[in-house]
């Protein structure tokens, strides 16, 4: 079965992204993304797969993966039942890795375990209970300090000498093969046109669907409907917009793809429990605290 490509969101003003989710959650899935991702499970148990690998997780469970290599976590929970926070994830693109290598020499020690992670890398349970403290803060850093962080946690799983290779040496993630599947073209052409008008029936007949069909195929692979996943991408951006910008909120709202306010406000409030305008305040308080309690 072809894996769905994630669209993994990093806010203008931030190079990576470090977030935790519980379960079920719409992550959930056979998927792979193009950037690294460090993964640690705090609560359940039950069957991951890492490339062609197949293996059981408990709360310890910390796997650093390569870019594009497919990958998933089923927890036994009962249906019906939720899990609020199951894991806590990073994510950081290639091109990032690249350029510390490319700036800093000493960054050549972290080398070796960006190549070997390319298989997915399975760290004990001593490196992990190392490692929770460091992705806890990384929830909460802001600025330079979820660099540092990130750094702490790279050199931390390079020096262990504890990882195991989960995926066998013939497993090759083939992404321009997983691109070629319909739905991965739909999430991609979302993504870099979240801001035109995007209605289900265009893209149902951009893959040569009937609108039904097309339907049942989105809610299937993304585990949402077309209108929440777009919503929730749109949400997620107009956040960026009022937290890194001075546009007024009614041309944020225009930019990332809602047609009037009313909406935007009601989409907002539904997502971020608050209205635009509060959650610009509520971040601008954060940032003016922040610089107060770490003048220059």
């Amino acid at each position: 079965m072809q894996p769905d490509l994630e669209i993994v969101e990093v806010r203008g003003d931030e190079s990576f992204t470090c977030w935790a989710h519980g379960y079920p959650y719409r992550t959930v899935r056979w998927h792979f993304h193009p950037e690294y991702e460090i993964q640690l499970i705090v609560e359940t148990q039950g069957v991951y797969f890492v490339g062609d690998h197949v293996g059981h997780f408990e709360p310890g469970n910390l796997v650093l993966m390569g870019p594009d290599l497919p990958h998933n976590w089923i927890s036994d929970v009962p249906a019906g039942q939720s899990v609020e926070r199951r894991g806590i994830v990073i994510q950081f693109p290639a091109g990032l890795m690249q350029n510390m290598a490319g700036t800093f020499p000493e960054f050549e020690r972290i080398a070796p375990l960006l190549a070997e992670s390319g298989s997915g890398l399975l760290f004990s349970v001593e490196t992990a209970a190392a490692a929770k403290p460091i992705m806890e803060s990384l929830l909460q850093a802001r600025g330079l300090r979820r660099v540092i962080l990130l750094l702490s946690l790279l050199e931390l799983l390079a020096d262990g000498n504890d990882r195991q290779r989960l995926a066998s040496p013939a497993f090759k993630p083939d992404p321009k093969a997983f691109m070629s599947h319909a739905i991965n073209n739909v999430l991609a052409h979302i993504a870099a046109n979240l801001g035109d008008d995007l209605r289900e029936p265009m893209l149902a007949e951009l893959v040569g669907q009937s609108p039904s069909a097309f339907s049942r195929s989105f809610r299937k692979h993304t585990g949402q409907s077309f209108v929440r996943y777009v919503n929730r991408l749109r949400i997620s951006r107009a956040c960026e917009l009022l937290t890194n910008s001075e546009k007024p909120v009614l041309d944020v709202c225009m930019d990332v793809g809602f047609n009037n306010v009313s909406n935007f406000n009601r989409q907002f409030l539904l997502h971020k429990r608050m209205p635009p305008t509060k959650f610009r305040n509520f971040h601008r308080m954060q940032a003016a605290a922040s610089r107060a309690a770490n003048p220059p």
